[in-house]
């Protein structure tokens, strides 16, 4: 169970600082006093604890203690982002059948029927004699959390992941990447991003002390790691470009670091060697995995000397193997072996299938035989729908199967947004492609079949419905969408429309009447 790894640690480090926000720390011992209270005043304020409880909190004790306090109680975290959009938020709690928000009082949070919202200041329950918790279970079956990613149906798909996923995750990380007491480590990702996993518990279980960055902060990376000595740092690639782009990744400037972790995005060996030279005592490690293999699946750690960094046809460093325990095969369209092929993977973290079964269509192989409440048979492998190949006997990623990709680290379905899209009012049709800016940091673009709609309307319009990294940068409106001659639309060429339109913005519009936001 998730809280098993952190109450150890409360006994062997209950003194030490386990988190740190805005400067203020609290210790193991306390961060636990406050999830018991928490855990109890849900107890008591509850008839029946519901099987899956929300968290709506952001960069504050109330995120880390709300999230102790619902696997204090043995339930599964539903993780609620307050910059998204009330409606996306409703449709998950919905979905999820959840039936209890924890919010932090500061924030908003969603009306919903049927659901309580239990809004408390966590650091106000400290005089209360805690009520008693009953013991906690050990039920590695048991889900805990449920995540949602883009869907390409223009719906979220919801991801449980149970306590044994999580604890064989756990069991491979936990030594492998220098946590320790002492260690300082960022916490960069959000709930609902399943690598605040990492941030949270693998730090946790090694006793280490988590630092808060704010948002601000996140925007500059390089000066919140030198201002706070931290050890340990963990983002997405993207946070490197940024730093790159506002002058800031210069030679020595994060001399504290010494183990530097990416996921979410492929990296490539120039944002490596960026980050390198201003860390220069710091690993480089590059971690993959989907959040249906629970967290990170494997991981390639760069030698010291970027003189002996492999080199890839396409510039990212390659994604390793498997961690010990899990399986993997590269199998072509037809599902047999191949060189170079779609990575599947089998093993302890790999989930047992989506929220709504009808999702596992086409994500496992073999093709499950049973649709509904049964879990998706343990021998079966995941199809991450990812392209690699193996060279010098590790995995490069070479692209994805589908129109997926990752903004920010997050996953994004393009279909999810051009059927956001298609639902507004003069929008016929639309496709979005991910084109990379001049600092090579994937920007999402819209191409609308809406002659008579205005562009800046169509991209407002989005901004109500979807959460901000799923928003296009810019929309266009055409008369027309670029089809080739089986008539379907050409995305290659939806592609080079957008990039003729970002090189020459001032130039006159087509008679397509397609207009740039």
């Amino acid at each position: 169970m998730l809280y098993h790894w952190f109450d150890a640690s409360v006994a062997r480090y209950g003194p030490r600082t386990a988190v740190e926000i805005d400067g203020v720390r609290f210790s193991y011992r306390h961060l636990a006093d406050m999830a018991e209270s928490l855990a109890a005043r849900i107890r008591q304020e509850s008839e029946t604890v519901p099987r899956r409880i929300g968290l709506l909190a952001e960069r504050s004790v109330m995120a880390y203690a709300g999230y102790l306090a619902i696997q204090r109680l043995g339930r599964s975290v539903v993780p609620l982002n307050p910059g998204f959009p009330q409606a996306r938020t409703r449709y998950m709690l919905a979905a999820s059948g959840t039936g209890l928000v924890l919010a932090d009082p500061r924030l908003a949070a969603p009306q919903v029927d049927g659901i309580r919202v239990l809004a408390v200041d966590p650091t106000l329950l400290q005089g209360e004699p805690p009520a008693p918790v009953p013991p906690l279970p050990d039920v590695p079956e048991a889900e805990a959390y449920l995540l949602f990613t883009s869907g390409s149906t223009g719906t979220p798909k919801g991801v449980p992941i149970r306590q044994g996923n999580v604890s064989a995750f756990l069991e491979t990380v936990r030594d492998r990447y220098g946590l320790a007491p002492g260690a300082r480590c960022s916490q960069c990702f959000d709930l609902t991003f399943d690598l605040s996993v990492f941030d949270l518990f693998a730090v946790w279980s090694a006793g280490a002390t988590l630092v808060v960055p704010s948002r601000n902060d996140l925007l500059r990376p390089v000066r919140f790691i030198a201002d706070n000595a931290l050890t340990h740092w963990f983002s997405v690639p993207s946070a490197i470009s940024r730093a790159q782009a506002g002058g800031r990744l210069l030679p020595d400037s994060m001399p504290s670091l010494r183990h530097s972790l990416f996921c979410g995005e492929p990296l490539t060996s120039q944002q490596a060697r960026a980050w390198k030279a201003g860390a220069p005592e710091s690993t480089l490690t590059n971690l993959y995995g989907p959040t249906e293999l629970t967290i990170s699946c494997s991981d390639f750690t760069l030698p010291q000397d970027p003189g002996d960094w492999p080199v890839t046809p396409n510039g990212v460093l390659p994604i390793g193997l498997p961690y010990p325990g899990l399986e993997h095969a590269v199998l072509d369209e037809s599902g047999l072996p191949a060189a170079d092929g779609e990575l599947c993977v089998r093993g302890p973290q790999r989930f047992d299938g989506y929220l709504d079964p009808e999702a596992n269509h086409g994500r496992f192989h073999p093709a499950p035989t049973v649709v509904g409440e049964t879990a998706v048979p343990r021998d079966h492998w995941y199809r991450t729908g990812d392209r690699v190949t193996t060279r010098d006997g590790t995995l490069t990623f070479l692209g994805r199967t589908d129109q997926q990709v990752k903004i920010n680290g997050y996953r994004v379905e393009l279909g999810e947004i051009e059927a956001a899209l298609r639902s507004l009012t003069g929008v016929t049709d639309a496709v979005v492609v991910a084109v990379p800016d001049t600092a090579d940091v994937l920007g999402l673009y819209a191409v609308c079949l809406a002659p008579d709609s205005d562009p800046v309307h169509v991209r407002a319009e989005l901004v109500r419905a979807l959460p901000g990294y799923m928003v296009p940068r810019r929309v266009l409106t055409v008369g027309r969408l670029p089809c080739n001659s089986n008539g379907k639309v050409d995305r290659r060429a939806v592609t080079d429309l957008v990039r003729t339109a970002l090189e020459r913005p001032a130039a006159p519009l087509p008679r397509e009447g397609m207009t740039l936001s």
